[in-house]
This record gives structure tokens, C-alpha cells and sequence, in this order.
């Protein structure tokens, strides 16, 4: 469980995901966590690396500071914070409720920040100052659990709570783990947000998702929120309540990494390339295999190991479309069908770094009999045999 110190407060984050991708920076909603996102993150994880953090007084995070003013404003320069600390410069932002309004400020005060925005379940404006004016109290004076059946009833619909009464539990827990005073603080800065301002200062490609059944904040609301941001996308996801990432994260999962999937990256140097190549085949074959390869590069060859180790380690298995384990399994089977031997039990070697199991290589080395020919996986089994009992 890690945690950051940002000024005064303690946060709790997680950041998830293959090394070198794209982050994407995940902000929850009023009264839950960074849980929230837990299903929807491991479908985002194997293109993406995902910061996932909770809110003052949510989850695990600390509570506000008593002496500061409740902002959407305060939120975003807190956020913006834990960026820093994690020494993370510009990140793709995806906010739900609160948390999409947090990364609207976000996105308008420090355009340099956030190259694409997502912004699910939010408007500029939530609510109306009374209605949060009477929850504040309610929850003064009688806890998280005088709201929770109101709450609940919005964050998934009726037919979801039916299907998967678990889940619906698990909210409930969410709901009542959270500090009454984090709570009480969010829907202050809540009942003074109008962010119709900054969404006229949003400079980054935004789409806009909304959940079809969504009573706090209606489709209607969302819609006039992606009227006022130049360019934004607006899509309504069929189904869902305030919590489409949650309840609907395979259609808010397709839609974020196809939205994403546009950005064009900044063209990376010879130079970048090959230290980030360098990184990947030193934790795919061993620092020492790479040290023993670079060091006996000689004029013939000392171009082609830059050249390998940018393009093949720094281009191709640096990507995220697959994790390190996958690239492994695929390229051992690409080896014993095309007989290469030698890379053959390189790679089979390096299999121990990449998270491959005997048990696995036991699979693959049967199923390459079918598709490479007996001839083929034999000499592949008699290779592994001798890496695995070195």
C-alpha cells in the first residue's frame, strides 16, 4: 500500500501498469475510493499504467486539513501535487463526479499537465447549493448512513443491484468506510463548484461519457458540460447509473483506450530509445547477459547491438499492448518454428524473468508439436531441458 506525503495531507495511491506506457490519471467519486476503479483498471492496464489515489478522508487517505478552504480548486492543486511527487509531468485524466470536476480544473488551470481528458458522470455544475447544504447537515448530525440508501440508489440502477446484490454490498462498505468529515468537506467544495468558466480554458481533447440511467447528475447535464468544451465527444453509456466504471467498465474501458489510442506521442531520440531499450533487456535477459553482450561488441557488430536494443527492446517489447509474460510465451513459439536455437534458449533462459511457469513452457512446447511439427518442439524439449536444470 503506498502512500505519498502532498503538503500536509497523506495520500494513498496505486500505479499500476507496464513500465514506459501512457498513465492515466483516475480521480473517484464522492464517498467512494480508489476501489472504485479496481475492474476497470485491470482492463486499462495492459495499454496504459494507471494512478488510481484517494481522496482526503476517502479510503485510505488522510483527512482534509482543518485550516484549509473546501475547493474543486484545492482538489486539482492537491492532485497536480501528487503528480510532482511522483515525478509524473503530463498524464491523460479521467474524473468521475467530483472527481471529473476535479480533473476539469485541473485540465484549465495547467493545460501543460493533462494531454487527453475524460470526464464520467460530471457537469460543471452537481447538484444545487441547498441539496448539498442538506446533506452536510444530515451528515453532521447522523453520520454517513442518514444518506446511504439515497446514494446508493444513484450510483447503479435497480436492475444492477438486482444482478449483482454483492457488488451492491461492497458499495455499501465503500460508502461507510469513508470519513464523515472527508465526506462533509467534498460536498462543501461540491455546493461552491461552478466550473462553467474553465470549461471555456480546456485546451485538451476531452470526451465526455454519461451513464444512461444516471439520476445525479442526468444526461442532459452532461451533454450541456460537452456542449461547452471546444470539440469534446459525447457518448452515453447504455445502462449504467452514476458509476458507469463500476457498473459498465468493458464500455467505458473501450471507449477510454480507443479515445486514448489518438494521441500521437512526441517522437522519442536514438538516445531515449535505446536507454529505454537498454532497461527492458536488462529485465527480459539479466544485467549480466547484457553487460557480457555490450562489452564484447566489437566495430562489426557494436552498431547492431544499439540497433537491437532500440528497436527491438526499446520500440517493440517497450510497447503496452502486451505485457512482458505474453511477448515471452510469443516469441519462444516464434523461435522453435522458425528453429532458431540459439535465441531459442536465450530466451527460454530469460522466461524466468518474464514470469513464465514451467508449467506454461510445458503447454507451449506440446501445442508448437501441432503447428511447428514434432521435429521442431523435440529439439525445443531437449533445449529447455538443459536450461531448466542449469
Amino acid at each position: 500500500m503506498p502512500f505519498v506525503a502532498v503538503g500536509p495531507q497523506t495520500v494513498h495511491y496505486q500505479l499500476t501498469g507496464p513500465s514506459g506506457a501512457p498513465v492515466l490519471l483516475a480521480i473517484h467519486s464522492l464517498g467512494a475510493s480508489s476501489h472504485v476503479f479496481d475492474r476497470l483498471a485491470a482492463l486499462l492496464e495492459p495499454r496504459l499504467r494507471v494512478l488510481r489515489f484517494d481522496l482526503p478522508g476517502h479510503g485510505l487517505s488522510s483527512l482534509p486539513d482543518a485550516q484549509s478552504e473546501p475547493s474543486i480548486a484545492a482538489l486539482a492543486h492537491a492532485a497536480g501535487a501528487l503528480l510532482d511527487a511522483l515525478s509524473l509531468p503530463r498524464v491523460h485524466a479521467l474524473g468521475v463526479s467530483i472527481g471529473g470536476q476535479i480533473a476539469l480544473q485541473l485540465a484549465a488551470a495547467t493545460p501543460e499537465r493533462v494531454e487527453r481528458l475524460v470526464l464520467c458522470a460530471t457537469a460543471s455544475r452537481i447538484g444545487s447549493p441547498r441539496l448539498w447544504g442538506e446533506r452536510i447537515d444530515a451528515v453532521s448530525k447522523g453520520g454517513l448512513a442518514t444518506v446511504a440508501d439515497a446514494v446508493l440508489e444513484r450510483w447503479t440502477s435497480a436492475d444492477f443491484r438486482a444482478r449483482r446484490p454483492a457488488d451492491a454490498a461492497g458499495l455499501r462498505a465503500l460508502l461507510m468506510s469513508t470519513s464523515p468529515v472527508g465526506y462533509v468537506r467534498a460536498c462543501a467544495a461540491l455546493r461552491a463548484a461552478d466550473l462553467r468558466a474553465e470549461c471555456a480554458r480546456v485546451a485538451a481533447p476531452t470526451l465526455v461519457l454519461a451513464g444512461e440511467h444516471d439520476a445525479a447528475v442526468p444526461v442532459a447535464s452532461a451533454r450541456e458540460l460537452s456542449d461547452s468544451i471546444r470539440g469534446a465527444r459525447f457518448e452515453v453509456v447504455a445502462g449504467a447509473g452514476h458509476l458507469p466504471v463500476f457498473d459498465a467498465p468493458e464500455v467505458v474501458a473501450a471507449h477510454v483506450l480507443a479515445f486514448l489510442a489518438e494521441a500521437t506521442p512526441a517522437p522519442e531520440t536514438l538516445a531515449e530509445l535505446f536507454e529505454r531499450g537498454l532497461e527492458v533487456r536488462r529485465a527480459v535477459l539479466g544485467s549480466a547477459h547484457v553487460a557480457r553482450a555490450l562489452a564484447a561488441a566489437t566495430d562489426l557488430d557494436r552498431e547492431f547491438q544499439e540497433h537491437i536494443t532500440r528497436t527491438a527492446w526499446g520500440s517493440v517489447w517497450a510497447r503496452p499492448g502486451l505485457d512482458r509474460r505474453t511477448r515471452s510465451l510469443v516469441t519462444i513459439a516464434l523461435l522453435i518454428a522458425l528453429g532458431r536455437e540459439d535465441e531459442l534458449a536465450l530466451h527460454l533462459r530469460a522466461s524466468r524473468n518474464t514470469g513464465v511457469t514451467p508449467q506454461e513452457l510445458a503447454e507451449l512446447l506440446l501445442h508448437s508439436s501441432v503447428y511447428a511439427g514434432v521435429p521442431a518442439a523435440n529439439a525445443a524439449i531437449r533445449i529447455a531441458k538443459a536450461v531448466l536444470s542449469d
